[in-house]
Order: C-alpha cells, then structure tokens, then sequence
C-alpha cells in the first residue's frame, strides 16, 4: 500500500490490534512478544524472511535473544495453526466480504524446490515451481475468493508414502502420530469439511485436474451440499448428452438376487470427453471473455454440454446426476485445451461457467506474494510444527495486506504496508551468507 494513499498512523494502529487478536489466538502469554515480531518481521522488506534476518531487523540491538524467541515460537510452541487462522479470517473475511460475497472455494497445492533430505515431506515429486519432477516440499491449501480478493484458510504439508511409512524419519521431524499417508484430494476435502464445520460462507469448490479427475473427491463435496467446477484431464469419460448406463438386467425366474448394476456393452459406451470434444459441430462452440488481462480482455471459444459421468458405472446401481461438461477449444488450436466437470445449475448461463471456471487464476498471484514478498518458502527448520507455523503465521500477514486492500480503491491497492523499519546494524550478517565467517 502506497504511503501517500492512507495516514501511516491510523494504518500502524490497525495493525497493532491485529496482532493483539492474533496473540489471544496462540494462547500463552509469554507468545505474544515474539508472534508480533514474527508477523512484523514478515512484512519487514527484506530478501530472506527466515528467522535470523528477520531478528536483525525488528531488534537490532538484541538480535541473538529476539532469534531464539522466534525459533522457540516457530519450532517448538505448541499453539494450533487453525484456531490462529480462525482468528485470521475472522478479522480478514468481513473486509473482504465488504465489495461482495465469497465467489469460490478455491484448492490448490504449491510446492518449492528443496535441498537435502532430512526437511519434513521433502522428496523427489512434481513442483508446479519449476513445472518438472524435483526434490521439493508440496503443500495442499484451500482458500477463499470473492470477485477481487482471496486468502488461503487451510494450510497442510503432502507427506509422500516413503515419508508416511518412515517411523525413524517421521520421529525426527516431529510428524504427529494421527497423520497418515493421504492423497492431495483427501487432504484437500477434509480442509472443506473443516471449512463447513466451522460454518465459513460457502461457495463453489474450484480445482485443477489433480483434483477433479478423483471421482471420490467430487462425490464428497457434493455429499456436503457444496458445488463445484472441477478440471478434468481430456481422458475422462462421459455419456454423451441424452445417453446414460444401460439398466440391470432383468432379473431370471429361480431362487437368487436380481441383478442390480448398470450395464454397458461395445454398442453403448461412455466416450472420452476429447473425443466428444471433436465430434461436436461448429456451431456449439461460443465466444466467450471472463476477465481483463493485463493488455486485453482474456476470451476463448468454450462448448457446454449436459452429461452423466460415467467413471465405473458399471459397478454401480444408480445413474450419477447430470451434470456440466466444459470445454474449451481456443480458436485456431489444433484439439480442445481444458475441460471441467461442474454441478452448477442446469439453467447456468455459460458466460458464468466459464467465469467460474477461470476464477481459479486468482491464488496465484497469493502465492506469488506469500513466496515472494512474506518468505513463505525461507523456512530453514525440518520439522513439521516450524513448517506449519511459519505458514500459519505467514497467511496471517497476508490477511492483513488483504484485509487493509479491501479497505480502498483498486488504483490504492497495489502499494505496501508502511511499518518503521529499524537500522540493521552494518556489521550484521545472516548466516550463510557471503562473508560470513565460517562457525566455530
């Protein structure tokens, strides 16, 4: 936020009750002093938000006494990351909510390429950092959007199986004992369920193909009465409109059960939705633009169509609800790009699908600014508490920014948090860093 644009003072006030509800939020008394570095330190400029740096800079003075507070915080204080977050979205959601409602509930995971071996999850995975197979940390979030703003509410680190299995390596880093070796989906759906149970305003549930191919996934969001707009890979199969499974056959005269699945054969199958996507005549496909891009209006040609998935029907004893297939197909593009499966109303306009659908863009420039700006990825400890904490407390800064955005106009929104900033004495050097003598 630009200096120019709001009264420091009354912006610093703010921020000083913030930390206060954060503080009540951790619990112990002896918390609060290093919480309000912590998050003070964050928002701080500065190239390395990890401990030490972010020591030198809110204490110059007594930096050795303020770095061990805030590692003990981070590492070791047993305070819960959800009642802090809870305290988060109870000062952040009602700015937010200020311009309008919750427009989506957005999933995602965003990894960060890592060193080593012994950081709690660390492991050779696909990062979406670097977009290939690399040793790196990977973390599920679910946030949530209105039209101009967004925040992330949950926060939990993918352990791989080789991590989950591990007793020797799961002790070291201090992975509780009720966490077990969990898919991204199922992690992702039980922080929805946390969501609705905690009576968060509810919206559609938005997600990439990694979760919108996992036919579990979508079934439990919908058995939680929430509705989506999922991505789904070009392999996924649908009957096509005004078709669905066969019915049991009947039943034969004699003793025994009456077949009760339904039934396909080679004449009547499910197809591909690229396939589908194909065959589909000129006219369905529209043109549609969902949002302003940085030079242009964003737009593309889309085709929505009425279809009953059709994943293992066979084994199942009722036709699964119609419901909407989205597909774009970019002019000029040799075969479609994406598609998602959604249960937004039959009567859903498609510029509103396609809206929803496309919503999805606003986290990342959230993690752009948490990695970037907050240091989200500069954690230097192993252990799964320091992980989540520094992440917990990491959102928390953000829900300040956002909540502060919310509170001007758009042209006010792209400056920065004025704090005091103190000298950093010019002898200091972080560990690590160029120069540093090596320790003793």
């Amino acid at each position: 936020m630009s200096a120019h644009s709001i009264a420091p003072g009354a912006q610093q006030k703010r921020f000083a009750a913030y930390l206060d509800r954060l503080a009540l939020a951790a619990g112990h008394a002896d918390r609060a002093l290093p919480l309000k570095g912590y998050c003070t330190g964050l928002l701080l400029d500065g190239e390395r938000k990890s401990i030490e740096p972010m020591a030198a800079r809110i204490a110059p003075n007594d930096v050795r006494q303020t770095h061990q507070s805030l590692h003990h915080l981070v590492a070791d204080a047993p305070w819960s990351d959800e009642d802090l977050l809870e305290a988060v979205r109870g000062y952040s959601l009602p700015g937010m909510q200020k311009a309008g409602p919750l427009a989506a509930w957005i999933v995602d995971d965003t990894g960060w390429v890592k060193k080593g071996t012994h950081s709690v999850g660390v492991a050779r995975q696909y990062c979406g950092q670097v977009g290939k197979q690399e040793n790196c940390q990977v973390a599920v979030s679910l946030s949530v959007s209105t039209e101009e703003a967004s925040l992330p509410i949950a926060w939990r680190l993918y352990l791989p199986e080789e991590w989950a299995h591990d007793g020797k390596r799961r002790k070291k880093a201090g992975v509780p004992q009720e966490i077990r070796f969990q898919t991204k989906p199922k992690i992702a759906l039980e922080q929805i369920r946390a969501a609705v149970a905690r009576e968060i305003p509810t919206a559609p549930v938005l997600a990439d193909p990694a979760y919108g191919n996992d036919t579990q996934f979508r079934e439990g969001i919908t058995e939680l009465g929430l509705l989506y707009v999922l991505g789904v890979t070009s392999s996924m199969t649908v009957w096509k409109p005004g078709h669905q499974p066969l019915p049991p056959r009947a039943a034969r005269p004699g003793p025994g059960r009456p077949p009760t699945r339904l039934r396909r054969d080679a004449r009547h199958a499910p197809v591909a939705v690229k396939d589908l996507a194909l065959a589909l005549p000129a006219q369905v496909w529209k043109q549609v633009s969902w949002r302003e891009g940085t030079r242009h209006k964003l737009c593309s040609r889309f085709a929505a169509l009425r279809v009953h998935p059709a994943h293992r029907d066979e084994k199942r004893t009722v036709v699964r609800a119609e419901e909407w297939l989205l597909i774009e197909w970019p002019q000029g593009e040799e075969a479609p790009a994406k598609y998602w499966l959604s249960t937004l109303s039959a009567n859903t306009p498609l510029r509103d699908l396609v809206r929803l659908a496309k919503r999805r863009w606003i986290i990342e420039r959230d993690y752009e600014e948490l990695k970037q700006e907050l240091g989200l990825n500069h954690y230097e400890g192993r252990g799964w508490r320091g992980f989540h904490h520094h992440a917990t407390l990491c959102i928390a800064a953000y829900g300040f920014l956002v909540a502060e955005r919310s509170r001007f106009s758009p042209s006010a929104r792209a400056g920065r948090l004025v704090l005091p900033v103190p000298e950093v004495p010019l002898q200091f050097r972080p560990r690590g860093s160029p120069g540093t003598p090596p320790a003793a």
